[in-house]
């Protein structure tokens, strides 16, 4: 069986005030044709299809032509919801779009999906998990185990819900498992809304040690790995949609599985969306005027760093914007201020507070112990007392 492992498409998304529409489109364009190229059977689409409990009509409008388009082939796609989406909202549709292979799953639900392929005729079982929140997984859990069971920590409540969707895996089918979680050990960018508080939301990979083949996760945009028992990971983002991913290639993963075996994967570049980059010009507005001629990063979203000796006028950054409409952000830098202000924050600062960071300087970060701290303390009050004395003897 063919798979392509995707998600976080946040559908209707806009970088400070800036559509992303048009990239969007291209990207689910680029994934129409490497899904026809590929011969994909399955489509696994981890969570976070809207970028917003209520989306814009233009990117519903988006999703639905894409689900249609992707699934003409005898392709089917199973989406579930991300902590963006609005789950009544993903499954809503569902009657009218089951039957052209199109499976939403809104809401956690007891039981796994299965999938019948047309083009291998293979089996594939999918213990899909949308965006579990506490009260979503209360629900759910609330029927079955006592209390103190259903009082035990996020983590433990999703591996058991994983472990019942697991119990329909069968030995002559694909196993799979789909989540939009956070997993420990997962490198985070600006641009994922929380769903962890003070670690609280996060899961354990041990939850997801259920005999999957191979475990698809949303949530994450950077495309990573997972260390855990099996094949874990996250797809990533189709686009960079914060400055914290300027650099990072974004991708799909293609999977080869067969019933038992461990998957072939191939991780696909995609060549879509305006990449974001970031401008240190320590030459002031020459070199950024000197980058702009050369045409530098002209397709580009841009964070703009500055070095100035003076402060912008408005005309200079009007001159910027006009020739460059992908500039973002200006961030004016200047020398030797920086020393100032700071040198300012140390003369408000109370001793104890400066030994405290002096120490950390020295020793790498290190917390000095309270002893240590009184005992510097009793030495700068015996070190004042003295100058005192001095003084009055003067």
């Amino acid at each position: 069986m063919r798979i392509l492992h995707t998600g976080d498409w946040h559908l209707g998304r806009t970088l400070e005030g800036r559509s992303r529409l048009k990239e969007q489109e291209a990207f689910l364009e680029e994934l129409v044709e490497l899904t026809r190229d590929q011969q994909i059977d399955l489509i696994l689409m981890a969570g976070d299809v809207y970028d917003s409990v209520n989306p814009p009509a233009a990117a519903e409008g988006l999703f639905y032509d894409a689900a249609a388009r992707l699934t003409d082939n005898g392709c089917q796609l199973v989406a579930i919801a991300g902590n963006h989406d609005q789950p009544e909202r993903i499954s809503a549709v569902s009657p009218l779009v089951s039957r052209r292979g199109i499976t939403l799953v809104g809401l956690p639900v007891p039981q796994a999906v299965s999938i019948h392929a047309k083009r291998s005729g293979e089996r594939a079982i999918i213990a899909a998990l949308p965006y579990p929140s506490e009260s979503r997984l209360a629900e759910l859990l609330a029927e079955e185990g006592d209390e103190a069971e259903l009082r035990t920590a996020y983590s433990a409540k999703v591996s058991r819900l994983m472990r019942q969707l697991a119990g329909e895996f069968r030995k002559d089918a694909v196993n799979l498992a789909m989540s939009h979680i956070y997993v420990l050990g997962g490198v985070e960018s600006d641009s994922e809304r929380p769903i962890q508080v003070g670690g609280a939301y996060t899961v354990d990979p041990s939850a997801l040690d259920i005999g999957a083949q191979y475990t698809a996760l949303g949530h994450l945009h950077r495309p990573q790995h997972v260390k855990g028992s099996g094949v874990i990971r996250y797809s990533g983002s189709p686009l960079a949609y914060s400055f914290s991913e300027a650099g990072q290639s974004k991708s799909v993963m293609l999977l080869d599985i067969t019933p038992g075996a461990v998957p072939v994967m191939e991780e696909h570049l995609l060549s879509s969306g305006r990449p974001l980059v970031r401008w240190t010009c320590r030459g002031g507005l020459e070199e950024v005027h000197r980058w702009l001629d050369e045409g530098r990063d002209s397709n580009a979203f841009i964070d703009l760093e500055i070095s100035l000796t003076e402060a912008m006028s408005m005309s200079d950054i009007q001159s910027l914007r006009k020739a460059h409409e992908g500039i973002i952000h200006i961030r004016p830098v200047y020398p030797g201020r920086d020393e100032e202000m700071a040198m300012a924050s140390r003369a408000q600062m109370p001793v104890h507070e400066l030994f405290r960071k002096f120490y950390q300087r020295q020793s790498g970060g290190a917390e000095p112990e309270e002893e240590l701290v009184e005992l510097f303390m009793s030495l700068v009050a015996d070190d004042s007392s003295a100058s005192r004395e001095e003084e009055e003897e003067l």
